[in-house]
């Protein structure tokens, strides 16, 4: 059956513009990485700034990309509380059936295959599962050659249940298509999930008398190629690793639109605005064999070839180059006879040096995949798997302020922050083009970060009024008129009905697999962070010396107001009607909620007059309470 075609939508062409080009930009700023590890000249001369600073870099780029997977400040390692449940003997190797909490009560369930007879510590591999749908038995039982294959030729294998599809199954595919989108607003991303139980494996395994912590390395394909990906950046301890088809860069996944092939567990949340190819770029000095198939379409070639030139470079800046290899193998997207062989022989290099040819047997021992559950019988009651979503990112708990000093000093801090993370994207400056409104109804398009343009509908004062209302509308409103809810409020007043980007004549295509959300989101951005972005450029275009500006919008829209307000003191007054109590509902912003929520951010609007209309949820009162901090509860009006 062939795909439904979508009807296309007027600002499909313009998001796709703006995709393209910040993409490219992105993915444009990975020659700072090469500049920072270039070697020395030798010519005596002195080097660059920013030349021969990559450790230092380094150190910076880790707690970002930590951020960025939801995962710092780095969540306390809790007790492992690790159970074997069971062994399987067979000729050559023993299975132990196990499980791990990498955080209480979140299970990981694992398979362990090692020798049958073990002299001493062995070097160990962490295998890490692709997307193979086994039910109950969990991914792991798909991938048991590997384990039978490290075991039999000396290494100790602990293969891992993936938190979508092992033994006690999450979800990976929340915004891909289950629309939990407040993921967003709580930056938590299952690859972030995924990341963590990998580091608990890696405490897992160096905790065994019989592994080697330092000869510890790590593969896997597809999701799990990701997840490879992410714990080689993450943690120091693997010492040689081998992505197999898990990683591309912006310019494939979003110019290519090959994201669309992908769920979230392939994916950080780009706050810092990285070049892709910076994740792998951690793992540098440390072996790396990047493996790709040469027809393989949801990890085309053409971003395999440029990350693969990018990391060379990287490489042999920091004097390391024998370290990085490249493997490529004719075929699609597959657990290839020949991609294990070049894993098999990369690994046996680094962490045994042993050069020996490796062959496979023609067939394996496969066993059957419910003797290999980690639970044979009932799953644990007490699992937060397929809730984890709700509670591993914590979110933030805004303190109420004693008095005006401190509330000034909170704001500045929060402020400050979400700048720098959820609205780090913005650009550097406001449009500096005024919009030249006169006595006549007008309307038009106003570029706000071009190509991004938005549709405006002017309505000049029908008395002497100096003040202009700043009317935002919902996807679900038009600006064919003052809406019910606005005039009331507007009056005889001045009002311009701003439709942000994706509303009325820029509306883009929304549906199922959500390319637009899902790339922004890879881009450091939100639909609704562009959103506050454009409230904020429009009303500077607008701003006039003697001119009151002033905001106001129904629900989500409401909020896009008073973060924009938050960022320009030429806003006088905020009115929100019928406000959402918090992030979850929207609007997303990256992590939003671990900076604040939204009756925090409205309570930041202190001195300047604010009106809740419709705000009945306790929450509300957090609000309030800061109003009150900031000596300004008069102008906090709630109704």
């Amino acid at each position: 059956m062939s795909e439904a075609v979508q009807t296309p939508k007027p600002g499909d062409k313009m998001f796709q513009a703006y995709l393209d080009q910040e993409a490219l930009k992105l993915e444009a700023s990975y020659q700072a990485d090469l500049a920072s590890a270039r070697p020395s000249t030798g010519s005596g001369r002195p080097e660059p700034a920013e030349g021969r600073d990559w450790p230092a870099r380094r150190d910076e780029f880790r707690r970002q990309y930590f951020f960025m997977l939801g995962l710092w400040p780095l969540p306390e390692r809790t007790p492992l509380n690790p159970v074997v449940t069971g062994t399987l003997e067979r000729q050559d190797f023993v299975v132990e059936k196990l499980h791990f909490q990498s955080r209480p009560h979140l299970y990981v369930t694992a398979n362990l295959y090692r020798p049958r007879t073990v002299t001493g510590r062995l070097p160990a591999v962490l295998y890490l599962c692709g997307h193979s749908g086994r039910g109950r038995d969990g991914n792991k039982t798909a991938y048991q050659h590997h384990g039978i294959w490290f075991a039999t030729h000396g290494y100790v294998c602990l293969i891992i249940d993936s938190l979508m599809l092992g033994e006690v199954a999450a979800i990976h595919h929340g915004t891909y298509r289950y629309n939990r989108w407040w993921w967003h607003s709580r930056g938590y991303t299952s690859a972030g999930a995924e990341c963590w139980n990998d580091i608990r494996a890696l405490d897992y395994l160096a905790s065994r008398p019989d592994v080697d912590p330092d000869r510890i390395a790590v593969t896997g394909i597809s999701g799990g190629g990701a997840s490879t990906c992410w714990v080689t950046a993450a943690d120091e301890r693997v010492r040689a690793s081998v992505p197999v088809s898990g990683i591309s860069d912006l310019e494939d996944q979003i110019v290519l639109h090959i994201i669309n092939g992908h769920c979230d567990c392939m994916f950080l949340y780009n706050t810092y605005q990285w070049p892709l190819t910076r994740i792998l770029g951690l793992a540098a000095p440390r072996p790396l064999l990047f493996s790709n198939s040469d027809r393989d379409g949801i990890f085309p070639m053409t971003g395999n070839h440029r990350i693969s030139e990018r990391l060379r470079k990287l490489y042999a800046a920091l004097g390391a180059i024998e370290k990085f290899g490249e493997f490529v193998t004719p075929g699609g997207h597959d657990d290839s006879h020949l991609h294990r062989l070049a894993a098999f022989q990369w690994i046996n290099h680094w962490l045994k040096k042993d050069d020996t040819p490796v062959s496979e047997p023609e067939h394996y021992e496969t066993i059957k995949g419910e003797e290999l559950r980690a639970f044979p019988g009932d799953l644990p009651t007490d699992e937060l798997n397929t809730k984890i979503d709700q509670t591993f990112v914590p979110r933030a708990e805004v303190k109420v302020p004693a008095n005006a000093e401190e509330f000034a000093a909170l704001r500045e801090r929060l402020l400050r922050e979400l700048r720098e993370t959820s609205f780090r994207a913005w650009p550097a400056e406001l449009p500096k083009k005024p919009l030249e409104l006169g006595d006549r109804p007008a309307s038009g398009m106003l570029p706000t970060e071009p190509p991004i343009e938005v549709a405006y509908r002017y309505l000049p004062a029908k008395g002497r009024s100096a003040a202009c209302w700043l009317v935002v509308l919902n996807e679900d409103e038009t600006d064919e008129k003052l809406p019910d809810w606005a005039a009331e409020f507007v009056k005889d007043d001045a009002c311009l009905l701003l439709s942000p980007r994706g509303v009325g004549q820029t509306a883009y295509d929304n549906s199922p697999p959500y390319y637009v959300r899902r790339s922004l989101a890879l881009l450091g951005r939100t639909v609704d962070s562009g959103r506050a972005w454009d409230v904020l450029a429009v009303g500077s275009a607008v701003a006039r010396p003697g001119r009151a500006c002033k905001v106001i919008g129904r629900g989500q829209a409401g909020i896009l107001g008073a973060y924009a307000a938050l960022f320009s003191p030429g806003v006088e007054e905020v009115v929100c009607i019928d406000p959402p109590a918090t992030h979850d509902e929207g609007p997303h912003f990256l992590s939003v909620m671990r900076a604040l929520d939204i009756p925090d951010a409205l309570g930041l609007l202190a001195p300047r007059p604010l009106i809740l209309r419709g705000a009945k949820a306790p929450a509300f009162d957090k609000a309030a309470a800061l109003y009150r901090a900031a000596g300004a509860e008069g102008n906090l009006r709630r109704q």
